[in-house]
Formats: C-alpha cells, structure tokens, sequence
C-alpha cells in the first residue's frame, strides 16, 4: 500500500495523539500516516496485491459488470451491500472487509446483527458469496444485494 496508513497500529496512533502537547507539530509529523486512501485506489492495490483484474472481482462479487466498472473508477459510490459483494469477490477476511466499508463510508458489520452476523461468520470462514446467499436464503434474510434498506 502506497503511504503509511496501515503501518502503524490505530491503538498506538490513538497513545500517540492524546500524548502530544503540540498537534499542529504532531499532524505534519504524521501527515502521510493519516492520509486515508480511496477506496478505488485501495481496490485497485487489493487487486493488485492477489494477482486480480477487476473484472474478475466484478464477476465473483456478481455485481453488473458496468456498475463494478464505475465503482473501480470512483464514478459510482457502492452501497453496503455491493462493497459486501466486493469483498467475497476479493476474496478477503473480516478485518479487510471493516476496512473496505470504512473507506467507502459505510457502517461496519456488526456481529449483533443477525444477517450481519452470518455475513462475520461467512467471511471468517472463507464462505463464498454464494454459499453466503444461500446461509442467508435459508435464514429468512435478505440476501446482499437484495432489496433491504441497506441501499444495496
């Protein structure tokens, strides 16, 4: 990843903050730590990191191959539900998953939640989006990408 963003741990950043007596000093000491990336900018790293093309992610994630496109380019921003789908599609754990929503500005998953929960369960098990769906299906719960509030 391009900057210093995921090198230092939030919890050792947070130390690091509430210890300092000068913050302007302290934001231009760590100006490239606090430089979130986009999220089309880290797709495309996450991507690059697997071996992957976009359009591959598109596919496994079954989101429409126009609308994934827009999103990778940042001319659509992806409702819950379709960086969900990119997740699966990526191939990626719980922990980059919360990442990918905080980048796209969406509520993490919470595992009180009962859908949000077999989704946790899912991706820690390294589920596909369609074993997903059909946990979900037979759960009574919308699947992603359904209609459910969600924007998805």
């Amino acid at each position: 990843m391009k900057g210093k963003w995921n090198e230092v741990p939030t919890s050792t950043f947070m130390r690091q903050l509430f210890q300092t007596s000068n913050l302007p000093a302290f934001f231009r000491q760590n100006q490239q730590t606090m430089e979130v990336p986009a999220l089309t900018e880290h797709l495309r790293q996450l991507c690059a990191d697997r071996g992957l093309v976009p359009e591959r992610v598109i596919r496994a994630a079954s989101i429409d191959r126009t609308y994934g496109h827009q999103i990778f380019n940042g001319t659509r921003r992806p409702s819950r539900d379709k960086v969900l789908q990119l997740a699966f599609g990526l191939g990626v754990g719980v922990e980059e998953t919360q990442r990918l929503l905080r980048l796209a500005d969406r509520s993490p998953l919470y595992p009180k939640l009962r859908r949000d929960a077999i989704i946790l369960y899912c991706l820690n098990r390294r589920k596909t989006l369609a074993e997903t769906q059909e946990l979900l299906q037979s759960m009574e719960l919308t699947i992603l990408g359904g209609d459910n509030g969600y924007g998805g």
